[in-house]
C-alpha cells in the first residue's frame, strides 16, 4: 500500500510539473504574441558610432506611421532573446509595457558587451557613444525626437554624465538605484563607488567577477549581417559565467590585488583600478559625473535606504537642483527613497522585509507615476505629474509611512548634537558608552585594539552586489556587540517619539600608536527588548582627514579630529527606544581592512595591530548630528 501511495504522489508531482511548464510555455508565447501584435520588432540593429564602432540594438516600436518617442535603456548586461537554446521573455515583456504605451522601446549593449563591437571600460567607454545613439535615434523616421532614459544599476548609471553633454534630444531621464555613477560631490569622493571615505568597497571586487568576459571570447566577424546576428543570438549569446564560488572567502585574501587574480577571474579592468587613489586623475577621465560638470536634463530619481549609496546618491540630487545652469533643469528634478535593498524598489509587499525588520507596506505606483512622467516629457501631455507628484516621496521606517517634503532634507529636520560620553570603557554592549545632548565633562578615552586578521564582520548594511559575502538590510546587531573592539554609545530610552530624518554627521577625535588606521560607525534603533536594527553606516581612512588630494599620517599620542562621510537615513524611533551608535575600526568583507601599515594597503599582506582611541570632552567633543523631526 505504501508504495502505491509513493508512485501515486509522484506521479501527481510529475503531472504537476508538467502542467506548470505547459503553462510557462504558453505564457511565453502569449508575450511574444501580444507584442508582435502591437509592435515592430527590430533586433541586432547594429547602431554606428563616430569611431566606427558598432553597438548591438534591439528596436521595438508601435506599428502604423506615427511618429513616437523613445524610452532608451542602454546596458552592460544580456538581453539577448535566447539562451542556452531557450527563448527569454523579459526583454518582450519590458518592450510590450513600453510599446502599447506609445512609445518605441530601444535597448542597447555597450561597446564591448555582448554583440556591440569595441572594448568595453566600466564606466569607462566614451561618453560620445549615448550622445552618438541619441543622435542616431532622433533621425529614425518613426521617431519624434523625444527620448527619455530608464534603468537601475549599470543601466542608470551611465545616464548621469552622459545629461552633462545636453543632447538635444536626451528630454528626460529616471535613474534608479545610479550610485556606482557618481564621481566627486563636494566632500564625498566615491569615484562610482569604489571609495567610500578613502576606503575600498570590496563590491566591485566581486561585481567584476561576474561580469568581465574574457578577452578571448569568439567575436562576430565585421559586416556581418543582421540576419545572421540574429540567427546566431538563438543558438549562441556570448555570455561565457564563471564557475560560483565562495565569495566570502575569496574577498578574505591578501593582498587584495590578487583577489580576482586568486579566482582565476579576469583582471585587467580590475588590476588598473585597485591601484588608482581617490583622487586620481583616471578616475575624472572615464564615465563618472563629478561636480564640476553641468547637468542638462529633467530628472525622476529612485533611490534606496539600503542601497550601498544612499547618501552620494541625495547629495547629487540636491547638487544638481542648486547647481544646474538651466533654471528649469534646476526645477525638474524629482526624488523617490524607497526602504528596500538596491533596485528592489517593485518587490516592496504589503509586509516588506528589509534583512529581519519589517518596514511595513512599503508599495508605491511606480508605474504609473514614471509614464505620467514621461508622458509629460516626451509626448508633451498636459499631465497632472507636477501637481499630484511631490517633489521628495521618502518612506519612514519605524512609523512604516510615505512622507513628502520640498526638499531633502525636508525643511522641519533640525540638526542636534548629541555627544559621546563613557567612563572610559565603551567597549562592548555592557560598557559605560553614552550619547547624550551635554558634553562630556573629562576626557575618559575609550580604547580598543583592532586587529586586521580578526577584523570586525558586516552583519547586514547598505551593501550590494557582493555575492554570499554580505547579506544586505537591517539585523539585530546584539551579538556583535558582545566584541571588545566595538565601540557602543546608547541614549536613554526615548520619553516620546522621534524621526531623523536627512543627512547624519558624525565627528571623531580620534588617537592611535599607528601610522594610519580606519574608524567605521553605524547608526543604530534599539527596541525595548534590546533589538538593534542597523540603519546605515559608513567609515573614514585617517589619512585622508585633510582631504583626498593628500596623504597625511598620524604621530603616536596626537589627537585628530576627523569628519566621517554623512550617513542618511529616515526612521522614526518610537517611545522606549533608543538611539545607539556602534564605532569600530572595521567592517568587513562591506570595505577593504586598514592593515595600519600606512602604505598602499593594495599590495600588502602583512599587517600591524593598533590601539585606537576615541576621545569625548569639551576639549575634544566627539559627537554625531542627527536630523530630528
Amino acid at each position: 500500500m505504501k508504495h502505491f501511495q509513493s508512485i501515486s504522489l509522484l506521479l501527481f508531482l510529475f503531472i504537476c510539473h508538467t502542467f506548470q511548464a505547459q503553462e510557462q510555455e504558453k505564457d511565453k508565447e502569449d508575450i511574444f504574441k501580444k507584442l508582435a501584435e502591437i509592435a515592430v520588432v527590430d533586433q541586432k540593429v547594429m547602431m554606428p558610432m563616430r569611431d566606427g564602432i558598432r553597438l548591438a540594438t534591439d528596436i521595438y516600436r508601435p506599428k502604423g506611421t506615427e511618429k513616437v518617442p523613445i524610452i532608451f535603456s542602454r546596458t552592460p548586461y544580456n538581453f539577448n532573446s535566447w539562451g542556452d537554446g531557450e527563448q527569454k521573455t523579459r526583454t518582450a515583456e519590458q518592450a510590450y509595457e513600453v510599446v502599447k504605451r506609445g512609445y518605441a522601446f530601444v535597448v542597447q549593449n555597450e561597446r564591448g558587451r555582448y554583440f556591440s563591437e569595441g572594448n568595453w571600460d566600466i564606466l569607462g567607454v566614451p561618453l560620445t557613444d549615448g550622445y552618438d545613439a541619441f543622435s542616431w535615434m532622433k533621425d529614425q523616421s518613426w521617431s519624434n525626437g523625444k527620448i527619455g532614459t530608464i534603468g537601475c544599476s549599470s543601466t542608470a548609471e551611465w545616464q548621469m554624465a552622459v545629461a552633462a553633454l545636453d543632447h538635444p534630444s536626451h528630454a528626460a531621464m529616471v535613474p534608479q538605484g545610479f550610485g556606482a555613477g557618481v564621481g566627486r560631490v563636494g566632500d564625498i569622493m566615491e569615484q562610482g563607488n569604489w571609495y567610500r571615505g578613502g576606503v575600498e568597497q570590496l563590491l566591485f571586487f566581486s561585481w567584476l567577477y561576474g561580469v568581465e568576459q574574457d578577452k578571448f571570447k569568439p567575436r562576430i566577424p565585421a559586416g556581418a549581417t543582421q540576419e545572421d546576428l540574429i540567427r546566431i543570438s538563438r543558438f549562441y549569446d556570448l555570455a561565457p559565467e564563471n564557475p560560483p564560488i565562495d565569495m566570502k572567502e575569496a574577498l578574505s585574501h591578501l593582498p587584495i590585488q590578487d583577489i580576482l587574480k586568486n579566482i582565476n577571474g579576469k583582471h585587467e579592468i580590475f588590476d588598473k583600478m585597485v591601484r588608482r587613489k581617490p583622487n586620481d586623475p583616471a578616475w575624472f577621465e572615464g564615465g563618472l559625473y563629478h561636480d564640476d560638470m553641468d547637468f542638462g536634463v529633467p530628472s525622476f530619481w529612485f533611490a534606496s535606504w539600503y542601497d550601498v549609496s544612499i547618501t552620494p546618491n541625495l547629495a547629487l540630487f540636491n547638487h544638481v537642483r542648486k547647481n544646474a545652469k538651466d533654471a528649469e533643469i534646476r526645477e525638474n528634478q524629482y526624488l523617490v527613497i524607497a526602504p528596500t535593498l538596491h533596485c528592489r524598489y517593485t518587490r516592496a509587499t504589503e509586509n516588506t522585509m528589509v534583512g529581519e525588520r519589517s518596514v511595513g507596506d512599503a508599495r508605491l505606483n511606480y508605474e504609473e507615476q514614471i509614464y505620467n512622467w514621461f508622458d509629460f516629457w516626451l509626448k508633451g501631455e498636459k499631465t497632472d505629474f507636477k501637481e499630484k507628484t511631490p517633489r521628495v516621496q521618502y518612506y519612514t521606517m519605524g512609523s512604516n509611512k510615505w512622507q513628502a517634503a520640498e526638499q531633502w532634507p525636508p525643511a522641519d529636520s533640525k540638526m542636534t548634537t548629541y555627544y559621546l560620553n563613557s567612563t572610559g570603557n565603551a567597549n562592548s554592549l555592557i560598557g559605560s558608552g553614552t550619547l547624550s545632548t551635554k558634553e562630556a565633562e573629562k576626557d575618559n578615552p575609550d580604547t580598543f585594539v583592532y586587529d586586521p586578521m580578526n577584523p570586525v564582520m558586516s552583519l547586514g548594511g547598505n551593501v550590494c552586489c557582493t555575492g554570499n559575502a554580505v547579506e544586505g538590510g537591517a539585523f539585530d546587531q546584539q551579538e556583535m556587540e558582545e566584541r571588545a573592539d566595538i565601540l557602543v554609545y546608547t541614549t536613554e530610552a526615548l520619553t516620546e517619539g522621534v524621526e531623523i530624518s536627512g543627512f547624519i554627521e558624525t565627528e571623531l577625535y580620534v588617537s592611535s600608536n599607528a601610522k594610519d588606521t580606519d574608524f567605521t560607525i553605524k547608526l543604530i534603533d534599539v527596541y525595548p527588548d534590546g533589538t538593534a536594527y542597523n540603519l546605515d553606516e559608513t567609515i573614514q581612512r585617517v589619512r585622508y582627514r585633510d582631504g583626498y588630494d593628500k596623504e597625511v599620517f598620524m604621530e603616536k599620542g596626537e589627537v585628530y579630529k576627523l569628519k566621517l562621510t554623512p550617513m542618511s537615513t529616515s526612521n522614526y524611533f518610537e517611545r522606549g527606544h533608543k538611539i545607539r551608535i556602534e564605532i569600530s575600526s572595521s567592517n568587513f568583507p562591506r570595505f577593504a581592512r586598514n592593515l595600519n601599515t600606512g602604505g598602499d594597503n593594495y599590495d600588502e599582506s602583512e599587517a600591524v595591530v593598533a590601539q585606537n582611541k576615541v576621545h569625548h570632552s569639551k576639549k575634544y567633543p566627539s559627537n554625531i548630528k542627527l536630523p530630528i523631526r
